[in-house]
């Protein structure tokens, strides 16, 4: 039944949608934060940046910015991310980079969230003794935030993991197409849909598991 499977490197696949993953989580952790401390900035132009980029960016369908990464930034702009001469590895980093750029903006609302949840007085108390908004940001109030937003960015990494599939249409060789290839020459639809169902199965489940007992276990009593 599973004979067919021999001609196509699916641990290979599921591999490069695991790279995929992580290095966008990354990137759009490290740029997510970044927003939600403009979007909470006392500066006026930091603020509207902010909340610029998250409301155009998430309302742009992610498969627009993948595309526009490979043909825009790629072949318009020329930008390859260091990998000019590598076709798998200049569109692997780009589509880290779409996916990094679109995920940021919904990292940046689970991370405002958090700082919301963090008492005024504690910030304001943190000023009065002389430490910088910078200061007071980094030890005072992502701490916690962080702690309490451990919830929706397990979502956030769970739907991550589940977009990587678009990464397919500018040819990174990751599960979804590889799915694509093998529904085109096999005949096995059904057998073929739940092999990879099950395999972002067993990529998300664990993580939302393992992720929610953590955030009960660092959750902020109030």
């Amino acid at each position: 039944m599973f004979d067919f499977l021999e001609g196509y490197d699916l641990l290979g696949a599921f591999w490069v949608t695991v790279k995929l993953t992580i290095f966008s989580a990354i990137g759009s952790l490290v740029l997510g934060t970044v927003l939600a401390a403009m979007r909470v900035s006392p500066v006026p132009l930091m603020r509207t940046f902010g909340m610029v980029y998250v409301n155009v960016v998430r309302n742009i369908p992610l498969t627009v910015i993948i595309v526009f990464s490979s043909l825009g930034l790629a072949d318009v702009f020329g930008m390859t991310l260091g990998a000019a001469d590598d076709f798998e590895v200049k569109y692997f980093r780009l589509a880290v980079f779409g996916l990094a750029a679109y995920t940021a903006a919904f990292v940046c609302e689970a991370v405002r969230s958090g700082i919301n949840t963090v008492p005024v007085g504690q910030a304001e108390a943190a000023r009065a003794i002389g430490l910088s908004f910078t200061q007071v940001l980094s030890h005072v109030v992502l701490p916690q935030a962080f702690r309490s937003v451990v919830g929706p960015l397990t979502n956030v990494l769970i739907a991550l993991t589940k977009n990587t599939t678009v990464a397919a249409a500018i040819g990174v060789a990751e599960a979804a197409l590889v799915m694509k290839e093998m529904i085109e020459n096999e005949a096995q639809l059904v057998l073929i849909s739940a092999i990879f169902a099950f395999g972002f199965v067993v990529l998300t489940l664990p993580t939302g598991l393992i992720l929610g007992w953590v955030g009960k276990r660092v959750a902020v009593k109030r």
